[in-house]
């Protein structure tokens, strides 16, 4: 199985990968099978299951779905006209996707919110139906939304197809160990091996091309955060802080006040500017997922602004060392908060950031590897219970932490030769186990933790 770095870092739109971006895009490849079927539908319809019923409001499920089934996607969403189309879907009761003509769809009756048990597949479950005139469904798929805007359908869930189809890579892994091996084997980096993966998919000047517009998205939408004020949807009636903190900093840094910890401030305010930047359904890129999409940017921002030497040349080093991490942890683990909590979430992308830092200041393979496994280890157990559902309490704070242990253990392992007790395989496969082990209360239900335990109205 091969995923690519474009799989783990995919321009989208806030506020969830799981529940915004894979919804909409189940509702873009349903109405694919609905174009290349012999039926003639007139209507369709939408049940959510798990976890997306759960929190689907907070995390903007409804949205996602409507505006899916409207012809929209992530990575070309334009926010101004699927207001526009949101607006026409409510008054009229259809939709109208290209290909396909006008076809009766009535939010309040069609989008059907089921809070039983979920889905045998996976926690965050939805089936797209589509009726003909008398009601009667003629065509229905079930889709899991697996995290990080992958989504797969039941049959492809069951057959574990959740890589990229395409040649066989020259130096595959399946596991850290075997990573390290390789990396050994041919005197290469992490990013070297992972780059020699890459080109079996795309020529070289195209995978740079892409991993450039992945760091101009992720510094865009950073920057947006760093200016924007204002209060998040949503009803908790969060203020944003990012642009309010980063205007202390730059005072105190004019004064000449600032106190070596403050560092620490200028990691956390980059990664709560992408966080509160995702909280309003901006563009943002999984980093691995929306959730946790600040770690790996504020990372990558401390770096290039603040350590003498960085260059944004090195960016795409940082990002493929990032990429091999999550992928690793994706294939053997999760990386979604409704299956392991958010130890799967920040605490993969904390563990993403640590490697590519290690790897941009000179890491050895096996510094690097030691640096995501310290990382993710201090995650470990960390529940997902985002309160009234929002991905905004505890959630933007937390990248902000993430972003600051991503660098601590980049720096802790860079001060030892890369041996260590933990390798990262165990950290992974725990996480995985303590995912398992964890009580549905915590995994993206908003059912316990934070979410019943801070007034949220």
């Amino acid at each position: 199985m091969f995923l690519s770095v474009f799989d783990m870092f995919k321009v989208g739109v806030g506020p969830s990968s799981s529940h915004t971006m894979g919804p909409m895009v189940a509702a873009a490849r349903f109405l694919d099978a609905l174009r290349g079927s012999p039926f003639s539908a007139h209507g369709l319809r939408a049940s959510l299951h798990g976890s997306l019923a759960f929190t689907g409001v907070g995390h903007a499920t409804d949205r996602a779905v409507i505006l899916g089934l409207a012809g929209f996607t992530p990575d070309a969403y334009d926010a101004e006209a699927a207001e526009t189309a949101l607006a026409e879907v409510h008054a009229k009761g259809l939709v109208l996707p290209d290909g396909l003509g006008p076809l009766a769809f009535h939010p309040k009756t069609d989008l059907i919110f089921d809070y039983g048990p979920a889905l045998p597949g996976h926690a965050n479950g939805l089936r797209l139906m589509a009726l003909d005139k008398q009601g009667d469904v003629i065509l229905q798929e079930t889709y899991y939304s697996v995290g990080g805007g992958f989504v797969l359908t039941e049959e492809e869930l069951a057959q574990g197809e959740d890589g990229e189809d395409g040649p066989s890579v020259p130096y595959p892994f399946k596991s850290a160990a075997e990573m390290l091996a390789k990396c050994a084997e041919q005197g290469v980096s992490i990013a070297e091996l992972k780059r020699q993966n890459e080109l079996t998919r795309m020529p070289a000047h195209k995978l740079d091309q892409g991993m450039r517009r992945i760091w101009e998205v992720m510094r865009g939408c950073m920057d947006r955060g760093l200016h924007v004020e204002g209060v998040l949807p949503g009803g908790l009636s969060v203020k944003r802080r990012a642009a309010g903190i980063v205007r202390s900093l730059e005072a105190e840094r004019g004064m000449n006040l600032n106190a070596p910890h403050t560092i620490n401030d200028w990691i956390s305010v980059y990664a709560m500017a992408v966080n509160e930047e995702n909280a309003a359904g901006g563009q943002v890129v999984t980093a691995p997922t929306n959730g946790a999409a600040g770690v790996v940017p504020a990372t990558i921002r401390y770096w290039l602004d603040h350590v003498p030497g960085a260059s944004e040349r090195r960016v795409g080093e940082f990002l493929l060392t990032a990429a091999a991490i999550g992928g690793l942890v994706k294939s053997n683990a999760s990386i979604s908060g409704a299956e392991c909590g958010c130890q799967a979430e920040v605490g993969s992308a904390s563990a993403m950031a640590a490697a590519g830092l290690a790897a941009v200041l000179g890491g050895t393979p096996e510094q690097v590897e030691n640096a995501a496994e310290i990382a993710l280890e201090h995650h470990l157990g960390m529940t997902c219970d985002p309160v009234k559902g929002l991905v905004q309490v505890p959630c933007i704070e937390r990248n902000g932490l993430g972003a600051i242990k991503a660098v601590s253990a980049a720096s802790l392992a860079l001060r030892g030769d890369g041996t260590h007790f933990v390798p990262l395989d165990a950290a992974i496969e725990t996480m995985r186990q303590t995912g398992q082990d964890m009580s549905e209360k915590y995994k993206e239900t908003a059912l316990g933790g934070l979410a019943v335990n801070v007034p949220n109205c």
